[in-house]
């Protein structure tokens, strides 16, 4: 996993811990660095943060040893990447869904995003992590748009043995969410997992239906599903998402194979989102919580 990335940022210690560190040293560096962070898929405004910040942290910093040096380029590095990493807010499922719990009440996600990014198999996934810590989970089939889609679901709540609420094709996807919230509130269901249509985000009128289905339902959280491996496309439609329907958290899938990384990097900048998890594999066990702090130490190691 971003194989790339990790490189990029090792060439660059190995050259800042050899060079004097004065802003005029640094500059010329970074900003060949700054073409690398680019072509790994990480996001101008992004590439531009990282490296004017660490010019201003090293900037006239007085180490004597080679080894010191290292430390103090690492460290500086490494503060830099996590504040472009971390948002003013983290989300822990499990105490949210404990806290709705307390009310007698489902935790409600509704999930959006485009068409292949293997938002329906991340649902069952997360379906599955509820189900592993012992809570009930029921799946709204709100996306009565694509041929396939309701099959879908219905095949992993079949596997998974939840249940699905659905209607018919070209039904009202609001409905369906409202139904089955309504179905979790009855029967003391703890989790409603709402799959949504997934769309361009320039198609506004697609975009109008989430935008209902979020009105009905007041979900305790929009999750928006991405595909890694899209590179810049991914901050374009985080991006979009968010101004169309608001989003609070992201999910990254297909990590596994991602060798660039920049994604991860530039969702949670411009969005200011939180990661809540990476997809890592095609098996329902193949979802891991996101860590930012780990994330950094991976690609910095």
């Amino acid at each position: 996993m971003f194989e790339k990335l990790k490189s990029g940022f090792k060439g660059l210690v190995n050259k800042v811990t050899t060079t004097e560190l004065k802003a005029e040293n640094l500059t010329p560096i970074l900003s060949d660095f700054k073409m690398n962070l680019v072509e790994n898929d990480v996001a101008f405004p992004v590439a531009d943060k990282i490296c004017d910040d660490l010019v201003k942290r090293l900037d006239r910093v007085q180490v004597k040893r080679l080894d010191d040096r290292k430390k103090v380029v690492d460290e500086n590095l490494r503060q830099v990447l996590l504040e472009v990493m971390l948002t003013n807010k983290r989300i822990d499922l499990l105490a949210k869904v404990n806290e709705k719990r307390s009310k007698k009440e489902p935790l409600t996600l509704m999930f959006v995003g485009i068409n292949g990014t293997g938002k329906t198999t991340t649902i069952a996934k997360i379906a599955k992590f509820f189900q592993d810590k012992n809570y009930s989970v029921v799946l709204a089939s709100a996306d009565t748009y694509r041929a396939g889609s309701i099959e879908q679901l219905e095949e992993h709540g079949k596997r998974l043995g939840i249940r699905v609420i659905k209607s018919t094709y070209g039904g009202d996807p609001a409905a369906v969410a409202y139904d089955t919230v309504n179905h979790a509130k009855a029967h003391g269901i703890n989790v409603v997992l709402i799959d949504t249509a997934g769309r361009m985000q320039t198609n506004q009128n697609l975009m109008n239906e989430l935008i209902k289905v979020k009105r009905v339902v007041k979900p305790d959280l929009v999750i928006f599903t991405v595909d890694s491996l899209i590179g810049n496309d991914a901050v374009m439609q985080a991006e979009e998402f968010n101004k169309a329907v608001g989003i609070d958290a992201t999910i990254l899938t297909k990590v596994d194979a991602d060798v660039k990384g920049g994604s991860a990097l530039s969702v949670t900048y411009v969005t200011q989102k939180p990661i809540i998890f990476i997809g890592v594999g095609q098996t329902y066990k193949d979802l891991e919580l996101f860590n930012p702090e780990k994330f950094v130490q991976m690609i910095l190691r």
